[in-house]
């Protein structure tokens, strides 16, 4: 389980959250995290980046963003 960076709640990161034993690859058929789905709304990687955000705060982020 990962831990959101924003609110501390627990959620499954696809990309960080691989099944045990196994690192995840990024490899072709390999499924993508459920955030891939999601418009790009904020800095990964680099100097600004944040770290994985559950999916309310990532969607509630993204839904400020597009508020007028």
């Amino acid at each position: 389980m990962s831990t959101c960076e924003r609110c501390g709640a627990q959620f499954h990161c696809a990309m960080a959250d691989a099944a045990p034993g196994q690192e995840p690859t990024g490899a072709p058929g390999e499924t993508p995290c459920w955030c891939t789905f999601l418009p790009p709304a904020v800095p990964v990687p680099g100097q600004d980046a944040v770290g994985c955000w559950c999916p309310d705060c990532l969607r509630g982020h993204i839904a400020a963003l597009n508020t007028p």
